[in-house]
């Protein structure tokens, strides 16, 4: 038997049972009934009008589907006959639920942590409430009031999910209430608390906000000026709103962080130099200590301003200058040039001459144009005279207070071919060049005749003299030698010969334009007697005009040699001022072959120089391609190099 009892069935409710059918009689027939043990239910044994047994299942106590949805029971019925005989029926009570369990949750509170950059649709929590009722009011329908949060809830599976962006900087915590009810026909509910706490993402980069800047710095600004201030903000919390600061470490900046650390001071940590940066772009860089962590940059330009820290300098020192002689006066003859690394007036040169410096007399015929540094001089050079002199150029900023320097200035005069060769003898006493000799006729070839002497102011190849036969009465008789002007016979003398013979002397420099003078030697021919008889009164002659021209050569060569003598140690002296690289070797050869001609050798960096002058015979020396004032000399570490001359 199968019976459907509400577990809402009021106790003492009756539910009819089946009866037995015996089909004995009388005593044989049902006589009673029996249920198996139960605390819900028992019987009772009703008698109809036939007579038959049956029986009722009362409920003495309250059913309750959720502790248990069936019961089964076993029915006995007996009859009075002997032996006693008995049936049984099984009565399945199903109980039939009733609405009478709202849905509950396992806590009342929930707590949960989202973080902040959690996408849309995001999982937040599952919540899930439970009814021990079945079919319809076991359904659960989940529920909250406030729509405006960025959350979305499921209603059938109590999904609660993102469904807007999440910013822990403007909420950190959201507290939902959310409503389970079931569907029965009278709605039981309950409901939660939900608290969703937002987690902090390092999501904010940190913010630089200059609040002062001093965007002009002087370049002797001591170490620790200040540049500038500013403020630093993140609005992450924890660690990713910890911010720290700084600025690229070959720069002459630092920062300086405050105490509580949001500001910082941008200051110098060295002296500036415009002269090798003029502008600086300093990018201060903020990096908070999140991870990943997230940075800023900002950058300051800062202007170096100048100052007169920077003195003038030339472009050479010492400068050194060649000059040939005979310039037109007034006309500029070289230039100097100072540069200042200052800017501006700073950096505005001027030139002047120290003249108070040694030597006034030489700057008193120099001047110098003040805005470009060419100097001209008010006189023309004359190398016989003066042959080197210095001096002392100042250049001068126009800063203030205004900075100086100066440079020694080196000029050597190039001689020019402007002195005629001079005949020292023979030399008449009206002072024409005219001698007479007298010599033996039985001389043999070879005998020195006479020797014309002669000199040139000049040097090099404008004081190298040839000397050449212009004129002669027998060109078999006599040579001349072209460089030390020496006469002697070719041959002896004949009978036929002519008593009396005249030789012209042409004497000429080896300058651009050669110039020249002319001797005249008249060579008579005397019988040995006469001619022994003749140079005992001659000779005293001769030796009195020997005397004399020698006390001339003596003069001209004392004053030659202190002049040249002056140049070599200025020269020395100029050398050595410079590198190793730039030194000079001097080498003074002196071969008197009565020109009156020396030279001086002397070696500067990779080139050769030789001074060529009086006392010195330098066609050994001479080979093709010489010119002008430049000799070409062998060198045995080179075919060939290019010698100036002075």
């Amino acid at each position: 038997m199968h019976l459907d009892i509400s577990e809402s069935s009021p106790i003492g409710e009756r539910f009819s049972l089946n009866n037995a059918v015996d089909p004995d009689v009388g005593t044989n027939s049902v006589k009673n009934y029996h249920l198996s043990s139960s605390e819900h239910f028992s019987i009772e044994i009703q008698t109809g009008r036939d007579g038959t047994k049956f029986a009722d299942l009362i409920l003495k106590k309250a059913l309750d589907r959720e502790q248990q949805a069936v019961h089964n029971l076993i029915l006995t019925a007996v009859d009075s006959g002997v032996p006693t005989r008995t049936g049984t029926a099984s009565i399945i009570v199903r109980v039939l639920d009733v609405n009478d369990n709202a849905p509950s949750f396992d806590k009342d509170k929930y707590v949960v942590d989202v973080m902040e950059n959690s996408p849309i649709g995001s999982l937040v929590i599952k919540l899930n409430a439970t009814d021990l009722d079945e079919g319809s009011n076991s359904d659960v329908v989940y529920s909250y009031r406030l729509s405006s949060e960025p959350f979305e809830l499921d209603s059938k599976t109590g999904k609660l999910t993102v469904k807007g962006c999440l910013d822990y900087e403007e909420k950190q915590v959201y507290e939902i209430k959310v409503l389970a009810a079931d569907k029965g026909a009278v709605s039981l509910s309950t409901h939660c608390n939900v608290v969703v706490r937002v987690e902090d993402v390092n999501d904010n980069q940190p913010e630089i906000d200059i609040t002062s800047l001093s965007s002009r710095i002087p370049e002797d600004a001591p170490p620790g000026t200040v540049v500038a201030l500013m403020g630093v903000t993140d609005l992450d919390s924890g660690v990713n709103g910890q911010v720290v600061c700084s600025v690229p470490g070959h720069l002459p900046f630092d920062l300086k962080p405050s105490p509580d650390g949001q500001s910082y001071s941008l200051v110098t940590k060295d002296y500036l130099d415009k002269e090798t940066v003029h502008i600086y772009n300093i990018t201060i860089t903020a990096k908070d200590l999140g991870s990943p962590a997230l940075s800023s940059t900002k950058v300051i330009q800062v202007d170096v301003l100048d100052v007169n820290d920077n003195s003038p300098l030339f472009t050479e020192r010492p400068y050194t200058f060649y000059v040939p002689e005979n310039n037109k006066a007034g006309m500029s003859i070289f230039s100097v040039s100072a540069t200042d690394a200052d800017g501006g007036e700073n950096a505005a040169v001027t030139y002047s001459l120290d003249r108070k410096s040694p030597g006034p007399s030489i700057t008193s015929f120099l001047n110098i144009n003040e805005a470009n540094g060419t100097l001209s001089a008010l006189k023309s050079f004359d190398f016989e005279t003066l042959k080197t002199f210095h001096f002392q150029v100042v250049a001068t900023d126009s800063g203030v207070p205004s900075l100086s320097s100066n440079v020694t200035v080196n000029v050597f005069i190039l001689d020019q071919n402007d002195n005629a060769p001079v005949i020292l003898y023979p030399l008449s006493s009206n002072g024409s060049a005219e001698g007479v000799e007298e010599i033996p006729r039985n001389v043999n070839a070879g005998h020195l005749v006479t020797k014309v002497r002669a000199y040139d102011a000049d040097i090099g190849y404008n004081g190298w003299l040839l000397f050449s036969l212009q004129e002669v009465t027998d060109h078999s008789l006599f040579g001349l030698d072209r460089y030390t002007g020496q006469i002697r016979t070719l041959r002896s003398f004949t009978e036929t010969d002519e008593a009396e013979h005249k030789l012209v002397i042409l004497v000429k420099d080896n300058g651009n334009v050669s110039l020249s003078a002319t001797a005249t030697v008249v060579v008579k021919l005397v019988e040995p007697k006469e001619a022994f008889a003749a140079s005992d009164v001659k000779s005293a002659a001769k030796d009195q005009g020997e005397n004399d021209i020698i006390f001339y050569l003596i003069i001209t060569l004392g004053s030659v040699s202190v002049l040249f003598l002056i140049s070599i140690i200025v020269l020395i002296a100029m050398q050595c001022s410079k590198s190793t690289d730039y030194t000079s070797k001097y080498l003074q050869e002196t071969n008197y072959d009565g020109t009156l001609c020396h030279s001086i050798q002397y070696r500067s960096g990779d080139k050769r120089y030789m001074l060529v002058g009086p006392r010195m015979s330098i066609g050994s020396t001479i080979v093709p391609g010489s010119h002008a004032n430049t000799l070409v000399l062998p060198d045995r570490r080179r075919a060939s190099e290019e010698v100036s001359v002075f």
